[in-house]
């Protein structure tokens, strides 16, 4: 890779970061949108009965989610020698195109299948520009890098959600995702200009990010992303209720708790990304066991205005520590195949989000209140500490070589936590 000035580096980071925004509207706008989705592709099922039309436009939701989980290992493998910018720029391709498709599809079963090209991408890009923008910060600075990119994504919480989402009501669904489609279009122009060159692993092939896959510890890594993060998801999808019915505070309020999540979840990615990359093993260690707590003060004190914005940043805040933490951890179980491990993680993410909403939603459902979600989200939590611990107990021991004789050089012990060179 050429020599970067700072400024070249900075605005190449934030040029990959700009394409972490526009993941965040396509994948969470619909959310803000399902009713004005529903009025609109589903007219007569929404004259019948406008609660189960926008169930049934939730399956938008449930089509993204699936395209993230089957394009990001599939896409990764089968990427491995694409050389790093010549991969994202493929990918906001793709992006622009399901989106643009999203936004024009006549039927609802073309949207579906809209969504679930837009999404093929999804996994893939975090993990392509991760690895871009770890190597644009050098040696030392990866989980800081992938942090970078996911800035992007809590930047679109704090406010791009919330502005398209208005726009989408004050106008059209339609509109806001040809907005976002245009979102896509200048991060592909924005890349093009200012990311340098980098070349594919030298060690990437299908065959290799395949390989990762029958590794054990990948498996168990991503396990403790998806359930672990399930806790998060288990409060977050029910933020709105809680919001309204627990707090007694209106409607209006709800866009401000969101906002307290995405200012959390900036605060927490950034200081995640610093931790991971001076010690992966405790920052994991540390950031579950703080999770479990912020969720467990958001159940106790969420019946307060206080309690409720405390707790929404805390929560956001802990959840996303552990955010480049995780991309970090399958890289190094997975050092021969990083796009896969990389990739991984966001796979493991959308199915935190579907097992976290479930569980929530289950509780719920059963009569126990909508407070109820957070003490799942305090098990779901607990199993994930147990499973990162049980991960960091399965790694090979650090060993020293045998003591120098005078013609052999001081041997350097191998850290266990330590992150494999990027390429």
């Amino acid at each position: 890779m050429e020599l970067l000035s700072p400024r070249h580096r900075w605005t190449a980071l934030l040029a990959l970061a700009f394409g972490g925004v526009a993941v965040g509207l396509t994948e969470f706008v619909a959310m803000g949108l399902l009713p004005d989705i529903a009025r609109g592709l589903l007219p007569a099922d929404y004259a019948a009965s406008s609660t189960d039309a926008v169930a049934k436009a939730g399956w938008m939701i449930t089509a993204y989610a699936l395209g993230v989980v089957v394009g990001a290992p599939l896409i990764a493998a089968l990427t491995a020698r694409v050389p790093r910018k010549k991969l994202v720029l493929g990918l906001l391709v793709l992006f622009v195109v399901g989106t643009i498709g999203s936004a024009v599809a006549p039927t609802f079963g073309l949207v579906l299948v809209a969504r679930f090209i837009a999404a093929l991408p999804h996994g893939a890009y975090f993990g392509a520009a991760g690895l871009l923008a770890a190597t644009l910060m050098g040696p030392g600075n990866e989980a800081r890098g992938f942090a970078a990119v996911l800035s992007g994504l809590t930047a679109a919480n704090v406010v791009g959600v919330p502005l398209i989402t208005k726009l989408g009501q004050a106008t059209d669904w339609r509109v806001a995702y040809l907005v976002i489609a245009g979102v896509f279009a200048l991060t592909l122009l924005a890349v093009a200009l200012t990311v340098p060159e980098v070349k594919a692993a030298e060690s990437g092939s299908p065959r290799n990010e395949f390989e990762a896959l029958r590794r054990p510890q990948v498996w168990l890594v991503a396990a403790t992303a998806a359930i672990g993060f399930a806790g998060f998801f288990a409060v977050d999808s029910y933020i709105a209720p809680i919001t309204t019915d627990v707090t007694g505070l209106s409607s209006g309020t709800v866009p401000w708790v969101l906002v307290a999540v995405g200012l959390g979840m900036t605060v927490g990615n950034a200081l995640g990304g610093w931790f991971a990359d001076r010690d992966l093993r405790r920052a994991m260690l540390i950031g579950f066991p703080a999770m479990i707590a912020a969720i467990v003060f958001f159940g106790l004190a969420a019946s307060t205005t206080i309690g409720l914005f405390t707790g929404a940043f805390l929560i956001g805040a802990t959840s996303l520590f552990l955010g480049p933490t995780m991309q970090a951890r399958l890289i190094t179980v997975a050092p021969k195949a990083q796009l896969m491990g990389a990739a991984l993680n966001q796979s493991a993410m959308n199915i935190a989000n579907s097992l976290g909403a479930a569980l929530g939603g289950l509780v719920i459902a059963r009569g126990f209140g909508y407070v109820a979600p957070a003490w799942v989200g305090v098990a779901l939590g607990i199993i994930g500490l147990a499973l990162a611990a049980i991960s960091f107990a399965l790694d090979p021991k650090p060993h020293l070589n045998p003591t120098p004789t005078p013609d052999q050089p001081n041997p350097t012990p191998t850290p266990d936590n330590s992150h494999p060179a990027l390429q």
